[in-house]
């Protein structure tokens, strides 16, 4: 029963669509089992872009499983534009399998999500807005109408009802914002649950099975290590959990039943929105990281935050997911560099930390220890094989790999598919 797990080991946006697309070619199944729609996974084929929000990336290969699970938060409206969208390049959509327990985004989730950040003023969290936060509140607070419930006609319209009642009077109250209308809501859900309806399914008992009869699944993880609501940098994180354990609770899969966890790691470290970051470039080189890797987001368009590559976070995202390789990204952006830098370990007022901090005020004040290397200056996007990379790179990544304690699995060199070199063939 052979079972991959492809997670994030920074702040995200580290190029994991590539990776799963990859290994997803090996892939029965591809599970997404965390997050919502505020994730994006760009995968590029044959200089063709897709851009995915909702969808397993296994989605471009005819005849995958392609499995939303239950710890995913579900926008309907963007899943079905998703869907239409990739039909409309020619992609088959039907192996896309919906779980019934996986809660549903609604209109007021997004709308309060937005008003919730003015709200907060210079204490923005940086959230995208779309509502998956609240969505996520809901869910905890035994409020949220989860798939199932959009499925029963009657269900769905009591609890809506039950629901919007509530938020109507926040909305006022709170927000001085005017009601949401019940019956234009419903109508319009009640036609998402139809489009949705033969796609819904028990993804637990699927999964199971599909891991009994030998077939081979894949994890896909959103968002990263970093952004985990209880080991990432608090309360600027999202709302679920993108490391490993989160399978169990997200899947309905047992830990057990996991072979291998592949750690995605850009070559260099960017984050989007608010909170610390300690290797954070605000100079020259970080504008030149930003502009060479088009480091915008896939979803938002926002400019994502720049810096040198953070080893210590890449090895504390190794210890909580269990990461038995690493997957490195992008390390064609790092080609044009003089010099490239990166962070080893932090000191705090002037001693060497044996810890991630969990209090913030105490992590944007840390001392990146930095080592620094010289770079290649030459193209690499060509090079298929590790061996043929310039030694500049190849004593770069080793270095990664002893101070993380993780080994290399692959090195990517571009965007597309063959622009990739895979130094452990066996990953599933």
């Amino acid at each position: 029963m052979p079972a991959v797990e492809v997670t994030g080991s920074q702040w995200g946006d580290e190029g994991k669509g590539k990776i799963v697309d990859y290994l997803a070619q090996q892939a029965d199944v591809v599970v997404r089992y965390q997050g919502g729609s505020n994730a994006g996974h760009t995968v590029t084929v044959d200089g063709e872009e897709y851009k995915l929000r909702l969808l397993p990336s296994g989605i471009l290969y005819k005849g995958t499983l392609c499995v939303i699970g239950n710890g995913v938060v579900v926008d309907p409206k963007v899943m079905l534009e998703e869907m239409d969208a990739m039909t409309k390049r020619g992609i088959d959509v039907s192996g896309i399998r919906l779980s019934n327990r996986a809660h549903v985004v609604m209109p007021y989730h997004s709308l309060m999500d937005g008003l919730g950040e003015e709200l907060r003023g210079n204490s923005k969290i940086g959230t995208t807005k779309r509502g998956i936060g609240p969505a996520y509140q809901d869910k905890a607070k035994r409020v949220g109408i989860r798939v199932c419930d959009l499925m029963d006609k009657e269900e769905f319209a009591k609890k809506l009802k039950e629901n919007l009642t509530v938020k109507n009077i926040e909305l006022e109250r709170l927000y001085k914002h005017e009601p949401l209308d019940y019956d234009e809501m419903l109508k319009e859900y009640e036609g998402y649950a139809e489009r949705l309806r033969p796609y819904v399914c028990d993804t637990i008992f699927l999964l199971n099975d599909a891991l009994a009869a030998g077939k081979k699944v894949l994890f896909e993880g959103a968002q990263a290590t970093m952004l985990d609501i209880d080991y990432g940098t608090y309360p600027y994180v999202t709302s679920s959990h993108p490391v490993s354990g989160g399978i169990g609770v997200g899947a309905g899969v047992a830990p057990s039943k996991l072979d291998t966890v592949v750690g995605v790691v850009k070559a260099y470290c960017t984050r989007v929105g608010s909170g610390p970051f300690p290797t954070e470039q605000l100079n020259e080189a970080g504008e030149k990281l930003r502009e060479a890797g088009h480091e915008y987001g896939t979803v938002t368009g926002r400019p994502r935050r720049t810096g040198w590559l953070d080893a210590y976070v890449v090895k504390y995202a190794g210890m909580l997911s269990g990461i038995n390789y690493m997957a490195i990204t992008r390390l064609d952006i790092l080609d044009d560099f003089d010099e490239i830098k990166m962070c080893t370990g932090y000191k705090y007022r002037g001693e060497l930390l044996n810890e991630m901090p969990a209090s913030l005020k105490v992590l944007e004040e840390v001392e990146p220890v930095y080592e620094t290397f010289k770079g290649w200056k030459t193209p690499i996007s060509d090079v298929r094989e590790y061996d043929k990379l310039p030694k500049e790179a190849r004593v770069y990544l080793e270095r990664l790999a002893e101070v993380t304690g993780i080994k290399l699995g692959i090195v990517s060199v571009g965007a597309n598919r063959d622009q990739t070199i895979i130094l452990e063939k066996n990953l599933f």
